[in-house]
């Protein structure tokens, strides 16, 4: 939470690293944020932590780096990522290490989703298990619409990416163009009602105020992933659940591997013959949705 208020309140960026236990806590918990440097730290800071309701400021200490090429730092630190021998996603800055592979092309921008994080390494295994061509794949919290790319590029005939952050539609669109995917196989929607990124004609739309909501909520996918975190996965779970086809696959992921029974818990009314993977200490389950509720 302080993570995201610092964003509000000035900082470009933050990353967070856990420790572990201490004498005197659990676990400590150190966050790292870039602020420009005309900016007074010490008010966005104040009012980042007073606006989650933190009735102390956390300590902090402010060091000033050198200016750089910031991009090009930051595209140094991303790789191609190998998620199988046949399937790997690759920065748009580098060259694919096999150009006979399933080779998905993507500029991080600010949405999650690059391949290097566990979820989506096991959303991308499940994908590449489940699609065998023709399907029509939901991905609920698109993000950089990896997981959309994905599954059209292994064969699924229409891929729908949802999310409520806008910079992640828009990252979804980009990378969607960088893998020469057409709009008329993966549509875009902004928001829970799913307000379309698409005018009639079928082009990308840009401005807000022409999205129409044209997207037909009755429709079912053959494929359900929602690899989110965990609360609004199971303050969601009826709804996301809603969407697959009766003998449909839903992913769930997103989740640490402790979280999984929560999960079990909440789409058990849901699903059938749930079956759970693990890396690196996050999990992705796959179950069946029931046929008859």
């Amino acid at each position: 939470m302080l993570s995201e208020a610092l964003l509000c309140f000035g900082a470009s960026s933050t990353s967070i690293e856990e420790l572990g236990r201490t004498e005197h806590l659990d676990k400590e918990i150190f966050i790292s944020s870039i602020f420009t440097g005309d900016q007074d730290l010490d008010r966005c800071i104040s009012k980042a932590a007073d606006s989650i309701g933190l009735d102390d400021v956390p300590p902090f200490e402010i060091t000033t780096g050198e200016d750089c090429d910031w991009v090009k730092n930051s595209q140094e630190m991303f790789h191609p990522v190998n998620v199988t021998d046949d399937i790997w996603t690759i920065p748009a800055w580098r060259t694919p290490p096999n150009i006979h592979a399933t080779n998905i092309i993507l500029n991080p921008g600010l949405a999650f989703g690059t391949g290097e994080h566990p979820t989506t390494k096991l959303c991308l295994l499940l994908l590449h298990g489940l699609v065998k061509g023709g399907e029509k794949f939901l991905d609920y919290g698109t993000g950089s619409g990896v997981l959309s790319i994905a599954a059209l590029k292994l064969g699924a005939a229409l891929s729908v990416g949802v999310d409520i952050d806008p910079q992640a539609i828009t990252s979804a669109r980009q990378n969607a163009a960088l893998n020469d995917i057409q709009p008329d196989k993966m549509h875009l929607y902004l928001g829970s009602r799913m307000v379309s990124l698409h005018s009639p004609d079928g082009h990308m739309v840009d401005d807000a105020r022409e999205h129409k909501e044209i997207y037909n909520e009755k429709e079912k996918f053959d494929i359900v992933i929602a690899n989110i975190l965990l609360n609004p996965l199971i303050e969601l779970a009826d709804h996301i659940a809603d969407y697959a086809k009766p003998g449909g696959v839903i992913g769930i992921s997103g989740i640490l591997s402790e979280q999984v029974s929560q999960i079990e818990e909440c789409y058990s009314k849901y699903v059938d013959n749930i079956i759970v993977s693990h890396m690196d200490g996050w999990a992705c389950v796959k179950a069946i949705k029931k046929v008859q509720m």
